[in-house]
């Protein structure tokens, strides 16, 4: 194998010496033809975006580099497809490994810790914007945009475009990572049967307001055990009123970090995270970059009322409204499930599932009619009792191209490109139709999803509307991802399996924390490892001190307010509006 990928390396090599750069424009026309279509860019705008990618990437043909990304649809594109384009037109060879999340980040982790470039870039989360901010160990963007990398950043880039530059933001006002996917946490539910006359009039009867969209926990309570209790059964078809999971592994850490507190009330206002608490319960002081605790006692809120209640009301639903085995799921088993056509509504569902969701019916897709036309509508997620106007209402992920300084300069700059083709607007239409995960807002807005807007379950108007900027991923509080990410799974497990209560629970994760913070702040003054940015800690005081008063929010008398809905098609006619 060795010898004969030297050859081809030769054999390009030869091509590239005798033929120059026509041959690369060749083969980019041939790709914008055949692929690339629709565009936000002309034909002739594509040939000259990719006569750039040429022109910068002659230093490195021939060279063989090594990406790393979890495996989502858009990815698995840019692995088996973007890839081969990329080769053709460049003469870069880019191996592009899928990976699961959670040994994505144990690479990025493993890399940062040992200073081996195992990668030459990752897409990572941008929920370590402020590890990589802090840790100044991934290369800060917008320096190297400026400097060292200025010969291959795309001047077309247009940084502005991108949806989710926000997340990648450091405080410091940098930007460490480039978003190359994103998709939202929404609530989904089939809409036809609640658009049923007999289940309208049943609802109605119980609960005494319509059946639709909820809007906030206590309506989704109500629907859950309205179908998994009152209808049972739909077309011969046991039906239930939830969709959650709950299996021991790190996803269900990921599962509660991804807004899930937040989504019930317990952070600050403020966008796009919460001051001085955000989603996690750590509190940052407005005005510092220091964390200085998650605990009650130090004026955070991971074991407040707010955030018992949402990990209560994550057990409780799964046990009593879920189908049986839910429990057992984990986060690429419980989304797919859906497809089986057996539940109602899911709380917590990724929009990164629109593409296998929109499968038709003879790939097993049973939420489909018969034309392929969905069955099923994506909305805003509902808010829980604690929540307030201007917090943030739910998670997107942004997974973000990371390069890191452990990475030699010439195998950065050869990633960067093979970052930037990705994400150019020369491709990144095309992809986004493949995969469904928007990063551009003139994507976004092209007359190509207003036509398939249709199809996609309410994709396109969510993406359209303002509501959008109030989905974010983790920011900045956390002061190292990786570190305190895996802390989560296994409390959260443990009041899956009833071994503690979710107050036992979240108490013991919030000490925990401040523990890990501890030593991070021991190590920041010591060798300034987070730049002056590392946690210090408060010191601890008595709840009351706290508690609705600047901290955690005080607990609720009524944590069960009257549900409220609203219909799907006056929700989509405000996003129109705007």
């Amino acid at each position: 194998m060795k010898h004969r990928f030297l050859g081809a390396v030769a054999a390009a090599a030869l091509l590239a010496t005798s033929s120059g750069a026509f041959a690369d424009m060749d083969a980019a026309k041939k790709w914008i033809d055949q692929e690339f279509q629709p565009s936000t860019l002309s034909k002739d705008e594509q040939l000259q975006e990719m006569e750039w990618f040429i022109k910068a990437a002659e230093p490195f043909n021939g060279m063989e580099i090594n990406v790393l990304s979890e495996t989502i649809p858009t990815h698995e594109y840019e692995s088996k497809t973007l890839t081969k384009a990329f080769e053709e037109i460049t003469g870069i060879k880019v191996n592009h490994q899928l990976l699961g999340e959670g040994e994505v980040v144990q690479a990025v982790q493993t890399q940062m810790q040992t200073n081996r470039n195992l990668y030459d870039a990752y897409v990572n989360d941008s929920d370590l914007i402020g590890t990589h901010s802090r840790l100044q160990l991934a290369v800060n963007l917008s320096d190297f945009m400026g400097g060292a990398g200025k010969d291959v950043t795309n001047p077309a880039l247009d940084l502005e475009d991108f949806i989710g530059r926000s997340f990648t933001t450091g405080p410091d006002g940098d930007l460490y990572q480039l978003p190359d996917q994103q998709f939202a946490n929404l609530y989904w539910f089939r809409k036809d049967w609640f658009d049923r006359p007999d289940l309208q009039e049943q609802f109605k009867a119980k609960y005494g307001y319509d059946l639709g969209v909820p809007v906030n926990w206590s309506a989704y309570e109500d629907i859950a055990e309205f179908f998994t209790n009152d209808v049972k059964e739909i077309d011969g078809v046991r039906v239930y009123g939830h969709m959650d999971y709950g299996k021991r592994a790190p996803d269900l850490g990921w599962r509660m970090t991804d807004a899930w507190l937040s989504m019930a009330g317990a952070g600050s206002k403020g966008l796009p995270n919460g001051r001085p608490i955000d989603e996690w319960g750590i509190r940052m002081d407005e005005g510092s970059c220091n964390p200085v605790g998650a605990s009650v006692t130090r004026g955070g809120a991971t074991n407040g009322p707010a955030a018992v209640y949402a990990i209560r009301k994550w057990d409780e639903w799964l046990r009593q409204y879920a189908p049986p085995g839910a429990a057992d799921y984990d986060f690429y088993q419980s989304l797919p499930a859906l497809s089986q056509g057996n539940v109602a509504q899911q709380i917590f569902w990724y929009t990164a599932f629109t593409a296998s969701m929109v499968a038709s019916q003879a790939d097993g897709n049973n939420t489909v009619d018969a034309e392929g036309k969905p069955l099923w509508r994506m909305a805003p997620s509902p808010k829980g009792p604690y929540w307030e106007e201007g917090q943030k209402l739910g998670y997107q992920d942004a997974g973000s191209w990371t390069i890191l300084r452990s990475t030699p300069e010439d195998r950065a700059k050869a990633a960067w490109l093979y970052a930037q083709f990705v994400v150019s607007k020369t491709v990144d239409v095309k992809k986004s139709h493949v995969g469904l995960t928007f990063i551009r807002d003139s994507t976004v807005r092209h007359q190509s999803f207003t036509d398939r807007a249709g199809d996609l379950g309410g994709l396109v108007e969510f993406y359209r509307s303002p509501d959008r900027v109030m989905w974010t991923p983790t920011g900045v509080n956390v002061p190292d991802y990786p570190k305190l990410a895996q802390l989560w799974w296994q409390q959260i497990g443990d009041v899956n399996s009833g071994a503690f209560t979710p107050q036992e629970a979240m108490d013991r994760l919030a000490s925990e924390m401040d523990q890990v913070m501890s030593r991070m702040e021991r190590a920041d003054k010591a060798n300034n490892t987070y730049g002056g940015c590392g946690p210090r800690l408060n010191e601890p005081k008595d709840a009351a001190e706290w508690l609705g008063k600047g901290g955690a929010k005080a607990k609720l008398d009524n944590e069960k307010p009257q549900g409220v809905t609203v219909k799907y098609e006056d929700l989509v006619a405000r996003w129109s509006a705007n």
